[in-house]
């Protein structure tokens, strides 16, 4: 069944356009050929489909049973005897039933202040509600005895016993995430060190900007302190003066030791965690990448981004993990590429929060220390073939791409991942149609899956050269489940859409 629609051209023409519904691309149609006999799909030939071409070698009759009574229940007129090529397609790009990942057993960017009691109850009321794995807080703090006491009760009140204490200063081993289920971690430098860290990061500024050490951190600590200067500790004041209840708060130590890059990466026999700017670790991986890699086998490194991005930009995440960084921060209000990356990245496990390194990562003997600049040869190809997409007719407003008629979609398709595996490649525009086709598929060669995101970004060809954002999602290869997979887009800010998806098949295979 097809429509008109109808668009104002001039202000008193009227321009039709045919509005059709879903239609397969015809290799989707050949598809369904093979797996059909008289143009029904029994349940037979779909346990055959999930074997060889979604790749699931452990689906028995009963998951094919299981998916045609999930499809009885959300359809009124489902033929009893199985799937007709409608209903497949309906299956197809069903999320629910068919997403693309494999399912699991399930800053310093200005921001308005908020009472800290109301933080620490918000986090303490929804911490655990995804998943029972620990959150780590991280403490910015310039304090006094006295306030370091009022902050010490309040924590302790508010978190109790999911508080999880322990002396940072002689731990050699950081306890696993699986045995810290259910706990709260206080992250934070003692004032002194924050202090002197402060002041190291205002030198640097006063050089690149031309002016005075004294009077770039006398101008920026006038700012920053105004009349509130005595809350902060004296310079020349002891860690040992930090009130012991606060202090006992602290179950990672965080501080970066006086000295160059040198000096932060010493391994010492305690662990600890240690924050570098996005620029420091530009920098720093230049000429100590294979050390950097060697001192997060054991400690924690955090990477934030540079100050000057007042604008919530961000820089590209994978330069901190591709070196074994465990916090990579961005700033969160920054809703472009480097953003949706950490989301598809964090999408794997689960979506928990929590992703396990790559083996080569990890600590191994003396065995050659990972370089992501040279990479290994090609390990796997991941073939990508982008069948079509629906949807955006019913997410968006009928005018929301183009006045005049109907959008011109077309998709991009990348990878995020080690310099060597980087790429990116796009579909043909489509015109003036609310359901486009593709069938185009592209190859990509990885040297390292494990750290790699396929990026899908679905676009509208606009004649002044810019393309109006039509969805995104990005998604950790190391979980993509082989076969065709219905892939739910997002808006910028990484919320799904109702109804926007693209109907995609997966192909991994082994170089």
């Amino acid at each position: 069944m097809a429509y008109k629609e109808r668009f104002k051209v001039c202000f008193c023409f009227n321009r039709f356009y045919r509005f059709r519904e879903t239609e397969p691309p015809e290799s989707i149609r050949i598809l369904f050929q093979q797996y059909s006999e008289n143009d029904i799909m029994t349940i037979d030939h779909l346990h055959r489909f999930l074997i060889e071409v979604q790749g699931e070698q452990n689906a028995s009759k009963d998951s094919a049973q299981a998916i045609f009574n999930s499809s009885h229940k959300h359809l009124k007129f489902l033929p009893r005897k199985g799937f007709n090529l409608d209903i497949f397609i309906r299956y197809l790009l069903s999320d629910d039933q068919n997403g693309p990942l494999r399912p699991l057993g399930n800053c310093r960017t200005l921001t308005r202040p908020v009472e800290l009691i109301k933080c620490l109850r918000a986090i303490k009321d929804n911490a655990f509600s995804a998943n029972e794995y620990p959150v780590v807080i991280t403490f910015e703090d310039h304090l006094n005895q006295t306030l370091q006491a009022k902050v010490a009760k309040m924590v302790t009140i508010m978190f109790g016993e999911l508080l999880y204490r322990n002396d940072a200063k002689k731990l050699e081993v950081f306890p696993s995430p699986e045995s810290l289920k259910r706990k709260i971690l206080i992250s934070t430098k003692p004032p002194k060190e924050y202090l002197d860290e402060e002041s190291s990061m205002e030198r640097e500024d006063s050089q690149r900007q031309g002016s005075s050490d004294e009077e770039q951190t006398q101008n920026t600590y006038k700012k920053k302190l105004g009349a509130t200067n005595k809350v902060l500790l004296d310079e020349d004041e002891d860690e040992d003066q930090i009130f012991p209840e606060y202090k006992s708060l602290i179950s990672i130590h965080a501080g970066k030791p006086k000295g160059g890059i040198d000096d932060c990466l010493i391994d010492t026999n305690t662990v600890r965690r240690l924050s570098l700017s996005e620029q420091e670790l530009e920098n720093a991986v230049k000429t100590h990448g294979a050390t950097i890699i060697r001192f997060t086998q054991r400690n924690l490194l955090r990477v934030y981004p540079k100050g000057m991005r007042l604008d919530s930009s961000n820089y590209d995440p994978m330069l901190g993990w591709t070196h074994g960084a465990q916090m990579v921060a961005l700033n969160m209000q920054g809703h472009a590429k480097f953003l949706w990356i950490m989301q598809g990245m964090f999408r794997a496990n689960g979506g928990c929060g929590y992703v396990k390194k790559p083996d080569f990562l990890l600590p191994a003997g003396d065995h050659m220390v990972f370089n992501p600049s040279a990479p290994p040869p090609v390990k796997k190809f991941l073939r990508v073939t982008v069948y079509m997409g629906e949807g955006w007719a019913r997410d968006f407003r009928h005018t929301h791409f183009d006045r005049f008629s109907p959008p011109d979609f077309f998709v991009k398709v990348a990878i995020a991942g080690v310099p060597a595996d980087e790429a990116r490649k796009q579909t043909k525009a489509i015109e003036d149609d609310w359901l486009p086709v593709w069938d185009e598929s592209f190859v990509f060669s990885l040297r390292v899956p494990e750290l790699a995101v396929l990026r899908l970004e679905a676009l509208e060809y606009d004649t002044t050269g810019v393309p109006d954002f039509g969805g995104q999602t990005c998604l950790p290869i190391s979980e993509l489940r082989n076969g065709i997979r219905a892939v739910p887009l997002n808006d910028k800010k990484g919320n799904p859409y109702k109804y926007v998806r693209l109907l995609v098949r997966f192909e991994m295979r082994s170089a």
